[in-house]
């Protein structure tokens, strides 16, 4: 009996402190948290559209080439600049080069007949005017001078030929750029197709954005755009250069390439972008309009992102968000916070969901 009263007196006491201090920490004797509030969390005041991006080079061209052979030399790195022009790779060409001396003694012999029978034709043409040569004679030289200069022709565009083929056997630089890949070393064996190396135009950069198709009526060629650079949160200008009209190989979405006016160095090709398309005299409404906060208001906790909203009585109200694409600063809001609802920017000290607070 003494050791059942005991355990009940001790279940008490623990019961009247776990009481006092749910009291002493219930919000209501809390001081109010001084806070600032957003003006409305609703539309942008410009309506746009959103799109996803790549920054690539305006020019860009994988180097192949259609002949077989070792090669012989690379003459470049990546990440080198290069002029127009400039050697790049050399490839084997010895086979080339007995195909030249051929070639060349082809002509040379082709000329020496073309000029015997030159001489010929042209003696029959005085014996004819003289009346010393008949009809029959001149139209059988006229007929060989007229071959002996085919075969002379025929033989020169052979030599043209196999003097073209040896550009790709030394392989140059079709435009000023950097390289930024190559795919061959010395000694390997280049074949016809096969990527020898890549080069990007340094000069100029362009946006490669995959508009959605409820989206693509409103992007127009000329329209001004803008880049947000993901990875150094550089805005950027652009004009819009291309719309393709078609989805057909791009699965569902529709390319758009915009041209960047001014690029400083730190932003380079392969990086990705949030692309912002003005649309003039768009029509938003609260439902389906794009509803973007700062990311200083974001609360994270663990996987989770929420903002301060306020709630009745003056409290604090934690409401947990699903959002979308960043755009500098700003984050769009999927879901959890609806268009024109006030939330919290600024605390004077740490905030709890039910936390009394006093609007400034």
């Amino acid at each position: 009996m003494k050791k059942r009263l005991t355990i009940a007196l001790t279940l008490a006491s623990i019961l009247a402190v776990s009481c006092a201090k749910d009291k002493k920490e219930t919000p209501k004797d809390s001081p109010a948290v001084a806070v600032k509030l957003s003006g409305v969390a609703g539309p942008n005041q410009n309506p746009f559209v959103m799109a996803s991006g790549k920054i690539e080079a305006e020019n860009s061209a994988n180097i192949s080439t259609r002949m077989m052979g070792y090669v012989t030399k690379v003459n470049v790195k990546v990440g080198q600049k290069v002029a127009a022009g400039q050697p790049l790779v050399s490839i084997n060409n010895s086979d080339l080069q007995a195909k030249k001396a051929q070639v060349d003694a082809s002509v040379l012999q082709a000329n020496a007949a073309y000029n015997n029978t030159k001489k010929d034709y042209d003696r029959f043409v005085a014996l004819f005017a003289q009346q010393s040569a008949s009809q029959k004679e001149l139209d059988d030289m006229t007929s060989r001078y007229e071959m002996a200069r085919a075969a002379l022709e025929g033989a020169k565009q052979m030599r043209n030929e196999v003097q073209a083929q040896f550009s790709y056997a030394n392989i140059t630089a079709p435009f000023a750029g950097v390289v930024t890949n190559t795919f061959v070393k010395e000694g390997d064996m280049a074949n016809p197709g096969m990527p020898l190396l890549s080069i990007e135009g340094a000069s100029r950069l362009q946006v490669t954005a995959m508009v959605a198709e409820n989206d693509i009526t409103q992007i127009k060629s000329g329209m001004a755009a803008k880049v947000l650079v993901k990875s150094t949160g550089e805005s950027l200008a652009g004009k819009v250069a291309e719309v393709s009209l078609s989805a057909r190989n791009t699965g569902g979405q529709f390319l758009v390439k915009v041209n960047l006016e001014k690029t400083p160095a730190t932003v380079l090709s392969g990086m990705f972008v949030n692309v912002q398309f003005p649309v003039a005299g768009a029509k938003t409404t609260t439902a389906t309009a794009t509803v973007m906060v700062p990311k200083s208001a974001l609360v994270s906790k663990g996987q989770l992102t929420g903002i301060y909203t306020i709630g009745s009585g003056n409290t604090a109200i934690l409401r947990w968000l699903r959002l979308g694409k960043t755009m500098g600063d700003q984050v769009e809001v999927l879901s959890g916070l609806a268009a024109n609802e006030p939330y919290i920017v600024w605390a004077d000290s740490k905030l709890y969901n039910g936390a009394k607070v006093k609007v400034e």
